[in-house]
């Protein structure tokens, strides 16, 4: 090891974990000395629209077990007062300036692949290229990066298809293997005098939310809880993960957003259970493709932010529609399995996958209402909100990104309701006063008879609303809306 390259510093952002971390694994490896902060970075946290929001405490509950864990890695190596560096702040002054004072030769980080990440990034490395000092990234939240999983042509992917065969071919063994940290954790730093503090909420400007209440794991703690009960329940991933009422999904999602569990470590349980005939194991492996293929889409594309994949689809004349948006936000359609869904979003910061489908769907073809709204408003409230599988997701269900699937894809949310929810226990959940609807009535209400409303005490337009839309209506305006549009296309 050279003696003119000591000391380093490991930048945690959206890896807060100390196990099989590439950038720490790497900085323990390559320097003797190396220094660990994470930055409460003030130009994402003051654009926060809402001071109670769940991922600021999920963030701030995950970066104290990182502290903790952290300390306990340099302990057993026989490093006193080991741990992590903390700082409240604008990341590209806070890392430019931490750096300069601790001396060190170089910063290393986990590979981002957002526009504006990628711009802050490069800002870091511009300002400690100035100072000598250096900056190097790496992959660790996907299993390959976006340059690695190409055509033959050495072009990016643009349909899943294709891009899932390719994927499956090049992933093995070296990409599903941990990286030793514990190994080389003799080389965390001991904290510098006066560091280490853990700002409460309140110093960050936020107060806590109902994360508690929703007894959501938070941290490496956490993820490994949820990971070990999905394993048991991994069998039945295939059937189970459509029915927003039953457990079927990991609920990992969160987990997987702010790095505390590794892509390596699931796709590794992933990828064995699948050699084993597992369909369940299979079905989520393809779900991590589809993850991979989000963000190589938003890395070749960040025009996607703004523009629909398909640019001709930015052509289509969307409803401004104020009165529809706001049923639509606040769950009052007149659809129960859409009120449903987004009353659980609200309430939780979380909503099932096959729920975001569905109300993305009713938002853009039976709204009309422009999917980057939609986009913009998930973005306020999931827990898990990634812009890659956010934008891949808004746009599959507008039919404006890179999928196969023609336009006139129009997904009927009773019918959905009824196939997802056929007992409608989710919509009760959500929707308590439709809990004495019967079965055959609870996925449309407004088909009922006076009669029946009055045996179970429902009012329509009063208690619960009338539909906003008629949905067979709406189809056919979309399939206008698109149809000018299409070149043929379906055909």
């Amino acid at each position: 090891m050279s003696d003119q390259k000591t000391k380093a510093l490991v930048w945690f952002r959206r890896d807060l974990r100390c196990q099989d971390h590439a950038a720490l694994y790497h900085a323990l490896r390559r320097f003797r000395v190396v220094h660990c902060v994470f930055v409460f970075d003030t130009d994402i946290l003051e654009a926060l629209p809402n001071r109670t929001d769940r991922r600021v405490e999920f963030i701030h509950a995950s970066v104290a077990q990182l502290q903790v864990g952290l300390a306990q890695l340099a302990k057993t190596q026989g490093v006193p007062s080991g741990g992590l560096i903390i700082r409240i702040g604008s990341a590209v002054q806070c890392i430019t300036e931490l750096a300069q004072k601790l001396g060190v030769d170089e910063v290393l980080a986990n590979r981002d692949y957002e526009p504006d990440t990628i711009a802050r990034d490069q800002q870091v490395a511009d300002n400690l290229r100035t100072l000598g000092i250096a900056f190097s990234d790496y992959k660790d939240q996907v299993l390959l990066d976006c340059s690695e999983v190409l055509t033959q042509k050495g072009q990016p992917y643009s349909v899943f298809t294709a891009y899932k065969r390719a994927w499956l071919k090049q992933l093995d063994e070296f990409q599903l293997k941990a990286y030793p940290v514990e190994r080389y954790a003799r080389h965390l730093a001991s904290l510098p005098a006066g560091e280490g503090l853990l700002p409460t909420l309140s110093d960050l400007g936020f107060a806590r939310t109902n994360l508690s209440e929703l007894a959501l794991p938070t941290g490496m703690q956490g993820a490994q809880t949820l990971l070990e009960d999905f394993v048991a329940r991994m069998t039945n991933y295939h059937e189970a993960r459509d029915y927003p009422s039953r457990k079927g999904v990991s609920y990992l999602s969160v987990h997987l957003r702010f790095g505390t569990v590794s892509i390596r470590q699931i796709a590794a349980l992933a990828v064995e259970r699948t050699a084993s005939g597992c369909l369940g194991a299979q079905t989520w492996l393809s779900e991590l493709a589809w993850r991979d293929f989000y963000f190589m889409i938003l890395w070749h594309y960040p025009q996607v932010v703004q523009q629909a994949f398909k640019l001709k689809y930015d052509q289509i004349q969307w409803d401004e529609a104020p009165e529809l948006w706001q049923a639509w936000c606040e769950g009052r359609t007149g659809y129960p399995i859409v009120d449903a869904a987004m009353r659980q979003l609200h309430q939780t910061g979380y909503m099932h996958n096959r729920l975001r489908m569905i109300v993305a769907s009713f938002l853009t073809k039976d709204l009309g209402i422009d999917w980057r709204r939609g986009e913009r408003y998930f973005a306020q409230h999931l827990n898990d909100y990634d812009l890659a599988a956010n934008n891949g997701g808004w746009q599959w269900a507008a039919s404006t990104g890179c999928d196969a699937q023609p336009y006139f894809r129009i997904f009927n949310p009773v019918t959905q309701s009824k196939r997802f929810d056929p007992e409608g226990r989710f919509i009760r959940r959500y929707l308590p006063e439709l809990a004495d609807v019967p079965d055959a009535h609870i996925h449309f209400p407004a088909l009922m008879k006076p009669d029946m409303l009055s045996a179970c005490g429902l009012r329509l337009g009063i208690d619960y609303p009338l539909p906003v839309v008629d949905h067979a209506s709406a189809r056919l305006r979309t399939l206008m809306r698109y149809s000018v549009l299409s070149d043929g296309e379906g055909d």
